[in-house]
């Protein structure tokens, strides 16, 4: 079975670097996308990552992560992409969950971090959980946190998907999609690890318009 990790970042070297070193022990095939960054992210997965890519600037999380899916559909054989983000907020140490989910032929698997928040701001679980809700009555399935950049998806079912969003929206275009195509969702409990962040590219009340405003939008 053919895993790849692929993780979007942008500016984030300390914590990609990081994050990289200890997936060195999963035995992974790794693609960093890196969107713009200008700092030395790009250096770290060139020397560390099996595939590095650079957008010459900032596009969003949507159209890198599109990129990046194209360039392993087009250049590499795969079974399952793995998705984390570069910030430090993903355990690799969760990376085995998947794999046994992936022993079982699971379709599409997504972290889930609401069992226990521990740390994670008060403004970001509010709005996570409303998102979860919508999400999960849209898709008629149980998703406790929707907007977990943790997931694994089968090449069959990103086969069948074609990503639209540009930024942050694309974690709930593809649950959308997958789960109108008649795919099981499945959620599994993985470590909350959250720490303040002032270059957070993060914005709770922005991305909640953002995200009402892509529902609106979304195919029915």
């Amino acid at each position: 079975m053919k895993i790849w990790v692929v993780i979007p970042a942008y500016n984030e070297v300390l914590s990609l670097e990081s994050l990289l070193n200890r997936l060195g022990d999963k035995n992974l095939s790794i693609l960093v996308i890196d969107d713009g960054s200008i700092d030395a992210t790009y250096k770290v997965a060139k020397a560390k990552a099996d595939v590095a890519i650079k957008n010459e600037k900032n596009l969003g999380k949507g159209l890198a992560l599109n990129k990046a899916i194209s360039y392993l559909f087009d250049h590499q054989e795969f079974d399952y992409l793995i998705f984390m983000d570069a910030d430090g907020q993903h355990s690799p140490e969760d990376i085995d969950k998947f794999f046994e989910e992936a022993e079982k032929g699971s379709s599409f698997v997504i972290g889930n971090r609401m069992v226990e928040p521990l740390g994670m701001p008060y403004n970001r679980v509010v709005t996570n959980k409303f998102m979860s809700w919508l999400i999960s009555k849209i898709i008629g399935q149980q998703v406790p946190d929707s907007q977990c950049g943790f997931r694994m998806i089968k090449r069959q079912v990103l086969e069948k998907i074609a990503i639209k969003t540009k930024k942050f929206e694309i974690e709930s275009e593809i649950l959308i999609k997958a789960a109108k195509l008649g795919f099981d969702i499945k959620s599994m409990p993985i470590k909350t690890i959250y720490f303040k962040n002032p270059h957070s590219k993060i914005r709770p009340f922005r991305d909640a318009i953002r995200f009402i405003t892509f529902i609106a939008k979304v195919d029915k």
